[in-house]
């Protein structure tokens, strides 16, 4: 009972940190119903400017989030600008080739302009330190660095659903999202409300990106692949489009892909994460929190 409460215990620091993921793919996709596939290098490019400024700026850990949010919600204006609005009514088909065209670029200017060599955070960037606690009478392990990932992640969370329930930009991102052409007959600003949601998306892979960086203590060009592609995962298990939904499916997902490391093998986790996609996809496709729609004809 210990070893299964503490696979919960990493389980859920690890799906915190695919839950921040998710949000920036499922905000992304209920806004234009795109799937922004350079979401994933987006976390890459943040978890390195956090490392340039803790490394060679010599700022502490929470100036290095606040530069990582900056750089990566600018970037992720600029690649919309630049990559996905003038495919606005293009074939969907258009835009996610283009999506995977703008990882790729991001992935290999990684690669030529910060090398092949894998980087570490310095020790006692962050104070780290185990703490034995005991949960209903069973002592496990927890850490400093799981606490903070799992409060910022809460954090995050309740500061979304505010923004999204409580203020203007919200109220605009969800018109868009319900119909964007009546939301631009009712004076909406479309193309604003998109920028201010890459941006936001952007700036939550920066988060996740800073705190991988910090729970693997590595970072490399190609760091963003696979959990990119596990919180697209996450987001599809939650129901994709449905902020909630990111949330359960990356704490979902974190604790499935503890449970298969622990008690059966690591190597395998990897292709029972792709694999529960697949029964999702056929047993309730619309994600544990979605709900099928009919269409009519």
């Amino acid at each position: 009972m210990a070893a299964f409460l503490q696979q919960i215990i990493n389980g859920l620091s690890l799906g915190s940190i695919y839950a921040l993921i998710a949000l920036g793919y499922t905000m992304v996709y209920g806004i234009i119903q795109l799937i922004n596939f350079a979401h994933g290098d987006i976390l890459m490019v943040g978890a390195y400017v956090g490392f340039l400024a803790v490394v060679y700026l010599k700022l502490n850990i929470w100036w290095a989030f606040f530069l990582a949010v900056a750089s990566c919600s600018l970037l992720g204006v600029i690649i919309e600008r630049i990559a996905y609005r003038p495919l606005r009514n293009a074939p969907r088909l258009a835009a996610l080739i283009t999506a995977i065209g703008v990882s790729l670029l991001l992935e290999n200017g990684g690669l030529m302009v910060l090398g092949t060599d894998i980087r570490s955070y310095p020790a006692g960037t962050i104070n780290n330190v185990q703490l034995p606690i005991t949960l209903m009478g069973i002592p496990i392990t927890v850490t400093t660095l799981q606490i903070i990932i799992l409060a910022v992640t809460i954090a995050i969370m309740l500061f979304l659903q505010y923004i999204v329930r409580y203020t203007w930009a919200g109220k605009a991102m969800r018109a868009v999202s319900y119909d964007s052409d009546a939301a631009r007959l009712m004076g909406i600003n479309v193309d604003n409300t998109i920028s201010v949601t890459f941006a936001l998306g952007s700036a939550f892979a920066a988060v996740a990106g800073i705190l991988l960086g910090l729970y693997y203590n590595t970072i490399q060009p190609l760091m963003g692949i696979m959990p990119g592609l596990k919180a697209f995962v996450a987001a599809v298990i939650g129901g994709i489009g449905l902020i909630p939904g990111a949330m359960v499916g990356g704490f979902a997902l974190g604790i499935f892909e503890t449970m298969v490391s622990g008690y059966w093998s690591s190597k395998m986790r990897d292709p029972i994460v792709f694999l529960l996609l697949i029964l999702i996809l056929l047993i309730k496709p619309a994600g544990l929190l979605g709900k099928s729609n009919t269409e009519k004809v």
